[in-house]
């Protein structure tokens, strides 16, 4: 799971004008609920991440880890991510960050989020249909503020929207549109994905074929990012998000140990 956690992160979104995506009339519309979606093809795994701004070979900008574990809430079926990385700004000192989101293990719709930041971010959110409730506290702000909204539609998350076409299935030429929201967001937005197909990549020095995923803003149809996903871990291996300068993120995967501390 990687998305590109721009919101967390405080990277920039991306806003490069792209290409219109293909148009299809059997494009498959997904909900969060839908039954099209089965999340429950992600099985327990742990992977790192490694961002490089520009090209392969440049400087880590940030790496974290993912960790994924299933589990049960009151009955139901959950998978729980926790995330933790560090943010190496190009003039200052690291930031460390933790993320712990829970999703439903069959809809992906997203239960819990807890983040926090060595900055003094941070931000507490329980998610109940379409109501929000919770804290958020800007980085060095004493002040704790109180989060209470009800989106106008389900979403799923922004920050893991990768992992929404693997829970549908990988088919050449299938187009899907799903609404994504982020919890600074008030409403969800629809995104496009489009399997272009399969193709050979190499991540940190090996070769593989994966399927490449493009995902678009439905409203303009901006490219906000290329996956390539595999249907076994660590899934995503590798991804590319354009970003308002002109550059390119690129995001790479490979699988680790799980971690035996609970």
């Amino acid at each position: 799971m990687i998305a590109t956690l721009c919101v967390l992160l405080g990277m920039p979104c991306p806003v490069m004008p792209a290409p219109l995506a293909p148009q299809a009339s059997d494009t498959i519309r997904l909900e969060v609920g839908s039954k099209l979606v089965n999340g429950t093809v992600y099985k327990p795994h742990a992977a790192r991440v490694r961002v490089r701004i520009g090209s392969d070979t440049s400087r880590i900008v940030s790496e974290w880890t993912n960790e994924l574990t299933v589990g049960d809430s009151a009955g139901r079926a959950v998978h729980r991510w926790v995330t933790k990385g560090t943010q190496f700004p190009t003039n200052g000192q690291p930031v460390q960050w933790e993320l712990r989101q829970t999703f439903d293990a069959v809809t992906l719709g997203i239960l819990g989020y807890v983040s926090e930041r060595s900055n003094g971010a941070r931000a507490q959110l329980k998610i109940e249909g379409h109501r929000v409730r919770g804290t958020r506290q800007l980085p060095g702000d004493a002040t704790v503020q109180q989060v209470d909204v009800t989106l106008d539609q389900l979403g799923f998350m922004a920050g893991a929207s990768d992992l929404v076409p693997l829970a549908v299935g990988f088919e050449e030429g299938r187009v899907m549109t799903a609404p994504v929201w982020a919890p600074t967001w008030t409403k969800s937005e629809m995104r496009i994905f489009t399997v272009v197909g399969q193709t050979p990549i190499t991540v940190e020095g090996t070769k593989m074929d994966a399927w490449k995923i493009e995902e678009r803003r439905q409203s303009d149809r901006q490219l906000m990012a290329t996956w390539y996903l595999l249907d076994k871990s660590p899934y995503m291996v590798y991804g590319e998000v354009p970003l308002p300068n002109g550059q390119v993120q690129r995001m790479s995967e490979v699988e680790i140990p799980m971690s035996t501390a609970k």
